[in-house]
């Protein structure tokens, strides 16, 4: 998928939907992005995105179990995940995997990019048929890490609660740059850039600009 030189006009669902649609020669029928619910404890995740939307109840129990939770990133598990999700007993299996097999699907390729504290982003994509290659994992894989930098970048545009100068801010925060530093760099006063850090720590209910750095990591603004 071509990448447009303004990442901020190109819609989220725009982004999925062309996605999905190149993916087809490798039957991926269903994508669901899910990402660390900003406000909430440790394991909890939240949907980011899914395509086709229809499949949001399916992409919802996946983020509200606890496969491939911080108990996974704990034991230093792999990024990448290529699994048959009908392989386990059918008794043995979490309502996610139940719910997808009911659509249809077979075979997933999880893609993680990790952040602080440890939480991620993961991209899920879904196929209806097992994959026999290891080749084709490793393809939908590369499509993932392709597009990523404009998928994140429209999440962050889509749910970040924060204007273009605290994001800025911040983003200059956590290259390690002071408010008066920040300031010569955005062309305003110290002043300035403290205000605006600190409406960035209220709408991110926390009271540290350390904090607010790492929530708007998980928001995808940095």
């Amino acid at each position: 998928m071509k990448t447009p030189a303004n990442f901020d006009s190109v819609p989220l669902d725009a982004i999925m939907n062309d996605w999905l649609g190149a993916l087809n020669e490798h039957s991926v029928e269903a994508i669901a992005v899910l990402g660390p619910d900003p406000f909430g404890g440790k394991e909890d995740r939240i949907v980011l995105t899914m395509h086709p939307p229809r499949l949001l109840e399916s992409a919802t129990a996946l983020a509200e179990s606890r496969d491939f939770g911080a108990p996974w990133r704990d034991s230093d598990a792999p990024l990448v995940v290529w699994q048959d999700i009908a392989k386990s007993a059918y008794e043995n299996q979490s309502r996610w995997r139940r719910l997808w097999l009911a659509q249809g699907f077979q075979s997933v390729v999880r893609v993680e990019f990790p952040l602080p504290a440890n939480r991620a982003f993961e991209c899920f994509l879904f196929s209806p048929r097992a994959w026999h290659d290891r080749s084709e994992a490793a393809a939908l894989t590369w499509s993932t890490l392709n597009i990523w930098p404009l998928l994140k970048r429209a999440i962050s545009h889509e749910r970040s609660p924060l204007s273009p100068r605290e994001s800025e801010c911040l983003a200059l925060a956590f290259e390690g740059k002071t408010a008066k530093e920040t300031g010569a760099t955005l062309g305003c006063s110290e002043r300035t850039v403290t205000f605006h850090i600190t409406n960035a720590m209220s709408k991110l209910k926390v009271d540290n600009k350390m904090a607010a750095i790492q929530r708007a990591c998980w928001f995808g603004v940095i």
